[in-house]
C-alpha cells in the first residue's frame, strides 16, 4: 500500500510540476508579447509626435498665426506621452511643445532665412 501511495503521490507532483512550469512559461511569453506590443505603441507614438512637431515647427517659423488644430493634435500627442513615458522624455517633448508655441511670436522667416534657421539641418551644412 505505501508503493501504491507513494507511486501515486509522485504522479502527482510530477503532473504539479509540469503544469506549473508550463504556466510559468505561458506566462513569462505572454509579459515578453505585452512588453513588445507596449514598446511598438511608444515608438508610434513618439514617430507621430515627431512629424507633428517638425510640420507645426516649420509652420511657426515661416507664419505668425499658429495653426490650431495640429497645435491641438500635438498636445494631444504630448499628453500621451506622459502617460506612457518616462518623466525626462515627457518633460523634453512640452519643452519642445513651448519652443514651438514661442516661435509663432517671432518674426516670420522666408524661404531662404530657413536654410538658417535654429534645429533646422541642411545638406549644405
Amino acid at each position: 500500500m505505501n508503493t501504491a501511495f507513494a507511486a501515486l503521490a509522485g504522479s502527482v507532483i510530477g503532473g504539479l510540476t509540469t503544469f506549473a512550469a508550463a504556466w510559468v512559461t505561458q506566462r513569462q511569453q505572454a509579459n515578453v508579447q505585452w512588453l513588445l506590443q507596449e514598446k511598438t505603441r511608444r515608438q508610434e507614438l513618439y514617430q507621430q509626435f515627431i512629424e507633428e512637431a517638425s510640420k507645426l515647427y516649420l509652420d511657426a517659423l515661416m507664419h505668425d498665426e499658429a495653426a490650431i488644430p495640429p497645435l491641438v493634435s500635438l498636445y494631444a500627442s504630448l499628453n500621451k506621452m506622459r502617460v506612457v513615458s518616462t518623466p525626462g522624455v515627457a518633460e523634453r517633448a512640452d519643452k519642445l511643445v513651448r519652443m514651438i508655441v514661442d516661435t509663432y511670436f517671432l518674426p516670420n522667416k522666408t524661404f531662404q532665412e530657413l536654410r538658417w534657421a535654429p534645429g533646422i539641418e541642411t545638406a549644405a551644412s
